[in-house]
């Protein structure tokens, strides 16, 4: 069940091809028992890198596949079709869209091939802090300019992967709260190599599922000026750049996993007999597997056109910002219910680890609360599309 496929370009559908083979070789066996030791997927990730996965969204100049984020999409929807999780991937594509657009050319050329072959990787952003969550703008991580370097100290949440990443994106404040005229200025972004890196203290955030989710605290932690991504202190319109296609992404995850549950409820509807008959055959189980079917159809047309315009260049922002918010909330929405959906339909074997339902089940409740909440999409529609006045 890929259900854009017919809308695929050869190339894209060797793309598939590629990476439904490695799943194959990675099946829900290998994912179900990282979840029980709580692991990183080091392996897979390793061998995705040397398939060239994780050159996609790096130009050729830069020894990469130079391809769009149609493409990462159709990879990432796969891996959590087949029962993997796409989580380590959806990050280093982004950021490298971010690095490729922002970054000086001394940084592009010292880090982007090596993303490009899988030698290092990118995977974590330290955005979040405790006291601002949503509000951006009032992080106080600041970052002080000292000679050719800056020295960062403040205090993050919820970075994923840091352990397990190269690099990392970073986000502080270059100018207090306080002094500036907008509240979206003063902000900067840098980039950090953590294999060189001091003055990080990293504690794992235990989380319902396997995220290798962390809280950063930051002292004295020098960066090079190089590092610098983007302009100083013109942080938060950079990163709007990379939100668009990070909404794109995680769509993209949640509609495999509204894929993988409506396989495995009517495959089991299907064989599983109770009164001599398959459940399938009762409207009451078949109708919410339908009804979760519609609407995945739906998400998927929205974030397939949301990928569309965005790969063809278009300088219409607020259009891509409504479609890619918009395929996101319905996606993850859609991933939710039919997990709930499914454990229905397996009743007491929902619950039973080995089904692999209730693992799925823990990984999908994520997009409905991040990177976004699906209440905050709603405010950015009611307010951004439909003109109404602002909530807050």
């Amino acid at each position: 069940m890929v259900l854009s496929k017919l809308k695929f370009t050869e190339e894209q559908q060797i793309l598939l091809q590629n990476i439904t083979r490695l799943m194959e070789k990675y099946g829900e066996e290998y994912w179900q028992e990282l979840d029980k030791k709580g692991e990183y997927p080091n392996e897979f990730v390793d061998q995705f890198g040397r398939n060239g996965f994780m050159s996609i969204p790096i130009s050729e100049e830069y020894e990469g596949a130079g391809l769009g984020i149609k493409e990462a999409s159709i990879i990432l929807e796969e891996i959590n079709a087949k029962g993997g999780n796409a989580q380590p991937f959806h990050g280093q594509y982004y950021l490298s869209w971010l690095i490729s657009k922002f970054a000086n050319e001394s940084i592009k050329k010292k880090y982007l091939p090596k993303l490009a072959k899988g030698e290092i990787r990118m995977q974590s952003m330290a955005l979040t802090e405790p006291e601002a969550g949503s509000e951006t703008t009032k992080i106080k991580t600041f970052a002080k300019k000292q000679g050719d370097k800056f020295v960062i100290n403040g205090h993050k949440i919820f970075a994923s992967r840091v352990r397990y990443s190269d690099l990392m994106i970073l986000v502080a404040r270059t100018t207090p709260y306080e002094e500036v005229t907008r509240k979206t200025d003063g902000l900067s972004i840098f980039l950090v190599d953590l294999r060189k890196s001091k003055g990080l203290e990293i504690n794992e955030i235990k989380t319902i599922f396997n995220s290798q989710t962390y809280e950063l605290f930051i002292e004295n932690l020098e960066v090079p000026e190089e590092n610098l991504i983007g302009e100083l202190g013109n942080g938060f319109r950079h990163i709007l750049y990379a939100l668009n296609p990070e909404r794109i992404l995680l769509a993209s995850e949640s509609i495999g996993d509204a894929r993988w549950f409506v396989e495995k409820s009517v495959e089991y509807a299907n064989s599983r007999k109770v009164f001599d008959r398959p459940i399938g055959q009762n409207q009451g189980v078949q109708f919410p597997i339908a009804n979760v079917y519609a609407k995945l159809v739906g998400a998927d047309a929205v974030r397939w056109e949301a990928a569309e315009l965005y790969d063809s260049g278009s300088q219409d922002m607020k259009r891509i910002g409504e479609l890619a918010n918009i395929a996101k909330y319905l996606a993850s929405e859609c991933a939710w219910e039919a997990a709930n959906v499914t454990m229905d339909t397996y009743a007491g074997y929902g619950i039973a680890t080995d089904t692999g339902i209730q693992r799925k089940f823990r990984e999908s409740r994520l997009y409905k609360v991040a990177p976004i909440t699906s209440n905050l999409i709603l405010a950015y529609i009611g307010h951004n599309v439909l003109g109404m006045p602002k909530s807050y």
